[in-house]
């Protein structure tokens, strides 16, 4: 008998979101009964906000939104997503430049397959979001990491992309607010940023998804807001998960030049088809309704950010750099490495991550998920006593 065709060695090839798998142990070991804190998922644990939910349960009394409808979208939300393009990212955009996607990542998903042919590199500064070198990879290009240590508050330079940019070089990654740092370029970093992508001609892969979550009277300048030129060679991705609490709803967007945004649409047409209606009735009402609520849980991320950045910074060997945005921080935690505690020598943050979940029932994400080792990721989009209870477990681990 003939053995069997092997399965794909591209998909066997590519991680599992290093993410997930940390939030689903510590889901695994509450469901025993252990009272495990977790920082590891990137989610609100807002409840999404009533008047969207009720827009979702008005959608569902019409009998249109049970049916195909156009594979990029509907009309009506695609035409509220160019008009907060506008708003929030100073670029002005046709609906037909938008294709809505089911969440962010299969946004970012088809951007690398629009701009990225095989064996072209892709500049990914580091720390990233897991999921980019694996989609980068997907669309048969190379991810180049540049790294930038708590010393340069995780923000590359000009001169770092320069040194890494070869004539196969094709696009750049560009995140700010950045998961899993929480840094925000400041306008004059972005717009150095774009004018170079400018210069070269590099498309740019613009994760616009936390925009709306900053702080410090701080404000998540857009590349092609700066840099206007650029919107011919960019693509921003987005979505309504964070800022919304909807990260079950699964809407996100894409936003870009015709000629990239016609691919990508022929893609989704064979990949999804349309995104739920009901959820993008949801997602209509929540860009075009009250943004009270939205604002009032981005105040709680604030409050809480400045709660565990200054108990992290109690810690000795812990540095900590203070996020303006997002809702995680990424403390440099080197100085507890190549020691032991508690008669174990610890020398990644890999290690210490077990370590941490197996000492204290703290769920913590090592920084080889993002990058290289000697950080963490915590996310501080949980609730206040938890997020105080969880830190104080590891100053009595470390003290």
């Amino acid at each position: 008998m003939t053995e069997r065709a092997p399965v794909s060695r591209k998909l066997s090839s590519i991680a599992e979101s290093a993410t997930l798998k940390v939030d689903a142990k510590a889901k695994a070991l509450k469901s025993e009964g252990k009272p495990v804190i977790s920082y590891a998922a990137g989610e609100p644990d807002f409840a999404t906000p009533q008047f969207i939910v009720d827009a979702a349960a008005e959608a569902l009394r019409d009998p249109a939104n049970f049916r195909y409808t156009p594979a990029a979208g509907l009309p009506v939300l695609r035409e509220a997503i160019a008009a907060k393009t506008l708003r929030d990212s100073g670029l002005e955009v046709s609906p037909s430049q938008v294709i809505v996607t089911n969440g962010g990542k299969q946004a970012v998903y088809q951007a690398f397959q629009a701009v990225v042919n095989p064996g072209d590199e892709v500049l990914l500064p580091a720390p990233y979001w897991t999921t980019y070198p694996e989609a980068i990879a997907l669309a048969d290009g190379v991810p180049v990491e540049v790294f930038a240590g708590a010393d340069q508050d995780y923000k590359v330079t000009v001169e770092q992309l320069e040194a890494a940019r070869t004539d196969r070089t094709t696009a750049l990654v560009f995140v700010s607010p950045s998961n899993p740092t929480g840094s925000v370029y400041t306008p004059e970093e972005t717009a150095a940023i774009g004018q170079w992508a400018l210069e070269h001609g590099i498309w740019v892969i613009s994760d616009e998804i936390y925009q709306n979550l900053v702080y410090e009277g701080v404000r998540a300048v857009s590349i092609v807001e700066v840099v206007p030129g650029l919107a011919g060679q960019t693509i921003l991705v987005n979505g309504v998960a964070k800022t919304y609490a909807m990260t079950g709803w699964r809407v996100g967007w894409m936003v870009g030049p015709a000629d990239a945004i016609k691919i990508a649409g022929n893609l989704q047409s064979h990949l999804s088809s349309n995104v739920n209606n009901i959820a993008q009735r949801a997602a209509l009402a929540a860009l075009t309704g009250p943004q009270t609520e939205a604002e009032e849980m981005r105040q709680a991320f604030d409050r809480r950010r400045e709660v565990i950045v200054a108990e992290l910074a109690k810690i000795p060997g812990v540095t900590v750099p203070v996020p303006l945005g997002a809702f995680y921080v990424y403390p440099d935690v080197r100085g507890l490495l190549g020691r032991e505690w508690r008669g174990t020598r610890i020398d990644t943050s890999l290690e210490l991550a077990d370590f941490i979940l197996d000492e204290a029932e703290v769920a913590v994400v090592p920084g080889e998920a993002f990058g290289p080792s000697g950080y963490l990721r915590l996310s501080y989009a949980l609730g206040d006593d938890q997020l105080l209870e969880g830190v104080q477990r590891l100053q009595r681990l470390f003290a």
